[in-house]
Order: C-alpha cells, then structure tokens, then sequence
C-alpha cells in the first residue's frame, strides 16, 4: 500500500476516523493503530505480519528480562542473544541468499562446485527498519537509559504505519512516552500535517517519479547505449530523484503521524548544502546515520581509540551502513567511499590543515556524493564501471533531457537553498485560513498534483531496504 494512491487514501481516512472516534481510552487508541498498521503491512504480505508480530515479542521479552536481572552478566547475556536474534532475521532474509551465492562462487573457483540450497527468500518490506528499531529499545533499555515497557506499546513502536516500512527510524525515546499520554490535535498541528503530505507528494509524484521514469531508469538500466552527456546528468538527476523521493516519504510519514496526534524527529537538513561527508551524514536520513553513531560506531569503541582506532571505526561503520542498504557489492563500495572520505576529512582536521572555502567545499561533496550514488544506483559493479566509462568517454551530445526534466532538476536542488524553517512559516499563514478555505485548497493542491504526475506510482526507493 503505496502512500500516494487512492488505496491508502481510503485506508487513512478510515483509521483516523475511528482512533479519533475512541474517546476516554488511551489504551484503546492504541489498539486500533495496532490493528490498523498490520493492515496496512498485511496488504503487501499477511505472512509476513507474523514476522512482525514475533520481531516485537523477541525485543519485549527481552526487555523485560534485563530490566529485572540482578546481575549485570545476566543483562549482558540476554541483551546479547537479543541482538543475535534481531541479526538473525536480517540476516537470513536480507542476506542468506546472497552469502551462499558468494559462497558458490568461491567454491567453484577452488574446483569444489555445489548445488547450495538458494532459498530465493522474499524479502519483507522495511524489515531493516523495524529490526533497527527493536534493537535500538533493546540497547536503550540495556543501557538504563529506558525502562521495560507494555508488550501493546513496543508493538506499536515497531509497526506504527507511517514508518513502518522505510522510516524514519523513530527510537523508543522519542515516541514510547507520546503512547503514554492521549494524543491531542490542534490547528498548529493539522496544518503543519497537511503541508508536509502535499510537498511530499509533489517531490514524489511529480519531481521522482518523472525523473525515474523518462531519464535515470533507461539511463541506468543501458549505460552503454548512452551519451556521455546523458549518462551525466542522468547520474545528476538519480542525486535529485532519490533525495526527493526518499525526503516525500519521510514527509508525508512526519504528516500523517501527526494527524495522530505524535511527533517524529526530522530525518533530512537540506543534505546537499553539505560543506564535507561527516556533514552530509548529519544532515541525510538522519535516524539512519544517528542510529549507526549511537549503537554502531561508538559501539566500536568511538573515537576513544586514538587516530588509528578512529578512523578503523569510521570505516567499518560506513561499510556495514552500506552493507544495511543490501546484499550487493556496489552497496558495499558506496559504504567504503564515504567511509575512505571521512577518514580523509578526520586525518585533514587532525593536521590542521586549511578548509576550502564554503561554496568549493559543497559543489565538492555534493559530487562525491553524486560519485557514490552510481554505485548505489547500478545493478552491478560492472555496470557501475560501464557507467563511469562512458562518462569519460567525451561524447557530450544530448539525447534524452529535455528541458521539462532539466527544469525538475533544478528545481529539486532549489528544494535545498529555502529558508529552513519555510514549511513552519507557510504553516503559520494556513493555520489562519477557515476550516473551509484551508480544505478547499489542501484538496486543489493534491488535484493539481495528481494532474501533473507521471501515470502509476513507482515504490518509494527505500521500500527495498
């Protein structure tokens, strides 16, 4: 169920109208949320609400045996076999296939060839999500820094729709003590809600989805059939359509959660103004790239191990960050390449060494950046070194962008260079608007939207992950 289409559109109408329904009853409230996001999550898969359903249990259980443990060995143990199980469902849906295909590989080579048991697993969507989301409650509590709650509200924190299958990653911390108070809803909230659903929308239905669809899908899919100048801005458009499609979803996640009555932390701060990588990762998916901080990299040991350790850490922290996006090589080099940057950035800082100047230091990250995403983008390593060839190749005819695209793309970036706090001031003037009024135009925006989209609605591109 597609955020974008009618079929959500109906869903959500009737889950708001019954949680808001329910009065009196906190309890109750969150019950009928409940039930509504395995609905929604049933709708791609039923199986796969009882993987759901058992992800919560593990991480409730477990919760509930550290809190009361009397040693702190016998915390360490559970929040231990915890982790190991929230890896274990990862792992072998994410990545069984792909160890044993490489396994195959080997073997062959070495003159050992084997039929491995490939179990071309489906995979469930936004399982990375809501297993980081599980795990970061299970090492907060473990931590101290929560305490065990009910088995119905950590299985609301784990399927709550609106970020249920591609985030943002909302950790116990920020939304555990929202489900203990009845939600309210106020006009401040309703018109924030409804802005950020029709600018998510627009990036999406309009901006992505016609830049996915006439240039950076036929580009990606044949690099060899394309123009260097083609392949160029194609590479420039994929860096527009996956910040925009990526930042609708969190959007109109951050909206709807709010027509609810919660509140979901930012997950992106104009990522593109970056000055350097360790900037970009403190202003793109914000839950992710905190997330891998937090639990990951100071997990490692931070920067409490010299410069050596350090930069270890930094490296081994964006290679398994890439390696979360897929089991896929080109995943694994993205992870490297910005994890060498900021080891390179780290050692450059440490020596004291003179910083460019502000507008240089962005238009450079920006295209390490955009580097990176064509690994990430391509379907194989191979087709990634295609990809980067035929840029070099110098064949500057134009093929395929036509000025509507190029005008999407620029307008993409403009996204990055508003005043931060536009969306609120917007919201500030709509909030004084009639009931009536603001309907009526809320209505006309999203009529306008669907007239101007590309036919059909693509997957947002973090389903996938």
């Amino acid at each position: 169920m597609l955020f974008p289409t009618l079929d959500f559109g109906l869903f959500f109408l009737m889950a708001f109208a019954l949680v808001w329904a329910v009065s009196g009853s906190n309890e109750w409230r969150k019950i009928l949320l409940l039930l509504a996001s395995w609905v929604f999550y049933g709708a791609w898969d039923w199986r796969f609400v009882a993987l759901l359903i058992a992800s919560a249990l593990i991480n409730w259980g477990s919760a509930q045996i550290i809190y009361r443990a009397d040693t702190r060995g016998t915390q360490k143990l559970v929040v231990t076999i915890g982790v190991i199980a929230n890896l274990g469902i990862l792992g072998f849906f994410k990545y069984y296939d792909f160890f044993l295909e490489e396994l195959g590989g080997l073997l062959a080579i070495w003159g050992f060839a084997r039929d491995l048991p490939l179990l071309q697993i489906v995979l469930p969507v936004g399982v990375s999500f809501f297993t980081f989301q599980g795990m970061s409650y299970l090492i907060d509590v473990y931590r101290g820094r929560l305490r065990a709650e009910s088995l119905l509200d950590i299985t609301l924190l784990m399927s709550f729709f609106p970020h249920l299958v591609a985030g943002p990653i909302v950790r116990g911390a920020d939304l555990l003590p929202q489900f203990k108070a009845t939600p309210k809803l106020n006009r401040d909230m309703v018109a924030m809600a409804l802005l950020l659903i029709v600018w998510g929308l627009f990036k999406k239905a309009v901006v992505a989805s016609e830049l996915s669809v006439n240039l950076v899908d036929p580009v990606f899919f044949d690099p060899s059939a394309h123009t260097s100048l083609d392949l160029l801005l194609a590479a420039y458009g994929y860096a527009v359509q996956i910040y925009c499609d990526f930042s609708a979803y969190s959007d109109m996640a951050i909206g709807i959660a709010a027509l609810f009555g919660y509140r979901f932390p930012r997950n992106f701060n104009q990522p593109y103004r970056a000055r350097s990588l360790q900037d970009f990762w403190r202003r793109w998916h914000i839950s992710l790239s905190s997330w891998l901080r937090d639990y990951l990299y100071i997990g490692l040991g931070g920067n409490r191990s010299g410069t050596f350790g350090q930069n270890r850490n930094i490296l081994l922290t964006m290679l398994l960050g890439g390696f979360w996006h897929g089991a896929k090589w080109t995943f694994l080099i993205w992870g490297a390449l910005h994890g060498i940057v900021q080891v390179i950035e780290t050692l450059w800082r440490k020596a004291k060494l003179p910083g460019l100047p502000k507008p240089l230091a962005i238009l450079v990250t920006f295209h390490i950046v955009t580097l990176g995403w064509i690994f990430f983008r391509a379907e194989s390593f191979d087709a990634a070194i295609v990809y980067l060839n035929g840029i070099g190749a110098g064949d500057w005819q134009n093929g395929m962008t036509t000025p509507l695209l190029a005008g999407l793309m620029v307008l993409g970036m403009a996204f990055h260079f508003t005043p931060p706090d536009l969306t609120q001031r917007i919201a500030l003037r709509l909030r004084l608007l009639h009931a009536p009024w603001f309907g009526l135009l809320v209505a006309a925006a999203i009529l306008l939207i669907d007239a101007m989209r590309y036919e059909g609605v693509a997957p947002f591109i973090y389903y996938q992950f």
